[in-house]
């Protein structure tokens, strides 16, 4: 991977990524997940859809920062990823995260690009940004989408040590066994298409846990904001 994916998939980097669980917080609240066994199968589930809709447009994202694209591209690919993120509570954690990525992505990468992005998409979807950013460093689409779909499996499972104490080597031994290869070579290989006709995968359960948590977060106080 390139240093910027990387760089930009460690949860040290400044784009609030940490304090958001991909839904793992509703699940353990009504115990669907309560132990290590529990894991793969919501980790691998988020990763084929959220994850892998995040890596398409992650990796058009790269394609597009590389290639200068002309005014108006990025508005039309964040309409199209807003158009697949059918749960409003998904939306608002996805551009609250671009936007804190832009901020401290413009800092470690300024490039006329960003300007163009962040001037079309003042809040933009985490996904697209984080794409951006990698194509703007000289990373490939392959990279943008590893980097985003790690980080949408490695959050959830972060959050799952913090929520119910589980063994960290555990936790991480499933994220080191989950196929990210094949999703991030997929959207890798239609990076180059037009926005319109981008895959679109998605996961109702993903988006009612992510609902169910917003209307909670404003009931109780909840470790993550989503």
């Amino acid at each position: 991977m390139d240093l910027s994916a990387l760089i930009l998939a460690d949860s040290r980097f400044p784009g609030g990524g940490h304090v958001h669980s991909g839904g793992l917080e509703e699940a353990v609240s009504r115990r669907f997940i309560t132990s290590e066994r529990d894991l793969p199968g919501f980790l691998s589930g988020r990763l084929r859809t959220a994850g892998s809709l995040a890596a398409v447009f992650a990796a058009a994202s790269a394609h597009a920062a590389a290639r200068s694209v002309v005014s108006g591209h990025w508005s039309r690919l964040d309409a199209e990823l807003d158009a697949r993120t059918p749960s409003l509570a998904q939306r608002e954690a996805s551009r609250a995260q671009g936007r804190g990525t832009a901020r401290a992505g413009r800092i470690a990468w300024p490039s006329p690009v960003l300007s163009t992005l962040v001037a079309e998409t003042p809040r933009p979807h985490h996904p697209i940004v984080l794409g951006a950013l990698v194509g703007v460093a000289g990373g490939s689409p392959y990279d943008a989408a590893m980097a985003v779909a790690y980080l949408a499996v490695s959050g959830p499972a972060s959050a799952a040590v913090r929520l119910l104490g589980l063994d960290p080597f555990a936790v991480n031994a499933v994220v080191a066994r989950l196929d990210l290869r094949s999703v991030c070579e997929a959207a890798a290989a239609v990076a180059g298409d037009d926005p319109a006709s981008l895959p679109s995968p998605g996961s109702p359960a993903l988006d009612l846990f992510a609902e169910a948590h917003a209307r909670h977060h404003q009931e109780e106080v909840r470790l993550f904001a989503s």
